[in-house]
């Protein structure tokens, strides 16, 4: 075994670690990991598209909003830390108009600090928001391992060859069967369910992952990098990680949004209006 395949199974395995026991844990443990995560996803987003030299003014001022936000979300205060990441997207997005500057300004506000907002309300402190997430775990990484053995076994046309010359669709779609077995089993070791939106919604996320992983893509093929960072020993960086993982989230925070405002004066937690339980 090499060097490089060794550091990058113990630090594979850290990493399971220790995302698993915060979630297990929830609280401020999971609230904590949400918000570095996002830190080092502006980190990694900001030096990639070299905001520091495009505008460093901008790039202080969102590393401002982003902070703001990690702090707001340690907090649970979870409105509070919406309306941060609004406010800065919006003032950034004014300069960047009014100043000619760099677009991936407040597109990196935006991509972390909803990342940290969306980890941290899906998890909650019930053990909805525990199912939950492990139901996203299992559906984004059913999508990347078998997207990769099936896309490799049966090969045939590429999904999207100027961005990710390796995926397949034959991939995509063994990665997407996978994924919804995967989720679906998780939830119903859980809960009992009789109708079919489990399944469903472990299809919409499983696409949704793949779409974040070719977002990510596109923006190091675009700016000439192969890792996000080296952060991560024999991995790269968060970003290379957790690209999958932040479109599901994104989707399933949205989705839960929308689908709550049809429940209007009553408790819930993005659980139970997503499983329905």
């Amino acid at each position: 075994m090499s060097r490089e395949l060794r550091l990058r199974i113990i630090s594979g395995i850290i990493l399971a670690v220790v995302v698993l026991a915060a979630t297990w844990y929830g609280g401020i443990c999971f609230r904590i990991l949400a918000a570095v995560i996002g830190l080092l996803i502006y980190y990694e987003w900001s030096t990639i598209t070299d905001l520091h030299g495009r505008d460093a003014q901008g790039n202080a001022l969102g590393w401002l909003g982003v902070v703001l936000i990690a702090i707001a979300t340690v907090m649970s205060e979870s409105v509070y830390s919406i309306e941060v990441l609004a406010a800065f997207v919006i003032v950034t997005a004014i300069m960047v108009a009014i100043r000619q500057k760099s677009w991936w300004l407040p597109g990196g506000i935006f991509y972390s600090g909803l990342t940290a907002i969306a980890l941290a309300e899906i998890r909650d402190d019930d053990l909805r928001g525990f199912v939950l997430m492990l139901f996203i775990f299992a559906t984004v990484w059913a999508t990347d391992i078998f997207a990769y053995f099936v896309g490799r076994a049966i090969g045939g046309a590429k999904l999207a060859p100027r961005v990710s010359p390796g995926k397949t669709w034959s991939g995509a779609i063994g990665g997407t069967i996978a994924a919804v077995i995967a989720g679906t089993a998780v939830v119903w070791s859980f809960f009992s369910a009789d109708d079919l939106r489990v399944p469903f919604l472990a299809l919409v996320l499983s696409v949704f992952s793949q779409i974040g992983d070719l977002f990510e893509s596109f923006i190091k093929r675009k700016f000439g990098v192969k890792d996000s960072s080296h952060l991560i020993p024999g991995h790269g960086g968060v970003m290379d990680r957790v690209d999958g993982l932040i479109f599901a989230c994104f989707a399933a925070f949205l989705l839960a949004i929308v689908m709550s405002l049809t429940m209007s004066g009553e408790t819930f937690s993005l659980g139970g209006v997503l499983l329905g339980v």
